[in-house]
């Protein structure tokens, strides 16, 4: 598979937050770069070496899940098109050739633990996403079953959360349960996974394209980017004490900037040099347990 099209690294077709696209018709060349967002705001300091840590652990989440289709023509530069191929040093370990699907556009996310924006929707109201939750729950207390919740890009521009009767509303029956089944049993092998070898998955959150009538799993996956891990060990351990551990992804840059009184409107203020190599570290360190999975 070939294409005519000429190529300039800086200049994709699309710049998201953190990546790169380059549409080349009916593929796709995505390319993971070092940059930051949170609150969905870039900032100007990147985490080296993020890109690259970011699509392993995509790529090897992808090997791993034969029970779910996925976009990915190939991870080696030198199979890509060959204008991407002269561009190796810059590539290679951080791109990746896929199929071209029409994206769903909701995010699919599954909790599995109480968190987040779950947890302030259940302190009000009692339920997650119009799922009843039992009463006594704390911040960071496993959900008796994970969740489907999903959410969509608000018109300011951050995630809304709806729930399952919206999407199903929005694009029917049929497909939604699609998309809520596939969410929560590719959740259900990674918490398992990952449990064995000392990490928990909080929750986490997909996001799925149509190529004719099959579902597949598009952009990354299970990522600190997408997910939130807790080490098993230190989330025993400060429960035992009534607290919460700092999750293992950018947890620690969200603390820094609610700690600064930061609007979280662009400007953002700098990164220390310390929070940026704490987040590299916590990265580093997913990726290292999830390279040796079986």
């Amino acid at each position: 598979m070939q294409t005519n099209k000429s190529v300039q690294l800086d200049k994709p077709d699309y710049r998201g937050k953190v990546r790169d696209i380059y549409d080349l018709g009916d593929t796709l060349v995505i390319v993971a770069s070092d940059r930051l967002s949170a609150f969905d705001v870039i900032f100007k300091e990147p985490i080296p070496d993020k890109g690259k840590i970011l699509t392993q652990i995509s790529n090897k989440w992808f090997s791993l899940m034969d029970f779910i289709p996925n976009h990915i023509l190939e991870t080696n530069v030198d199979k890509f098109p060959q204008e991407f191929r002269t561009e190796k040093a810059k590539l290679e370990g951080r791109s990746v050739w896929v199929k071209k699907a029409k994206r769903i556009d909701f995010e699919c996310v599954v909790r599995g633990y109480m968190m987040g924006s779950g947890y302030k929707e259940y302190k009000e109201i009692g339920s997650i996403a119009g799922i009843s939750i039992p009463g006594g729950l704390k911040q960071g207390d496993r959900l008796p079953e994970p969740i489907f919740t999903p959410a969509i890009k608000a018109a300011s521009g951050h995630d809304e959360n709806v729930d399952y009767n919206h999407v199903k509303n929005q694009i029917g029956e049929e497909l939604a349960s699609r998309l809520r089944d596939a969410s929560i049993k590719i959740y259900q092998y990674a918490y398992e996974k990952l449990y064995k070898n000392g990490l928990i998955l909080a929750d986490t959150k997909f996001e799925f394209g149509m190529i004719g009538d099959e579902l597949i799993l598009i952009d990354e996956v299970l990522t600190p980017d997408s997910s939130r891990f807790f080490e098993l060990e230190n989330y025993e351990s400060a429960r035992k004490k009534g607290e919460l551990p700092s999750s293992m992804d950018k947890q620690v840059v969200r603390d820094y900037l609610e700690s600064t009184g930061w609007d979280k409107n662009p400007p953002p203020p700098p990164l220390p040099h310390d929070i940026i190599e704490e987040t590299r570290r916590r990265y580093a360190k997913i990726g290292d347990i999830i390279a040796i999975l079986r």
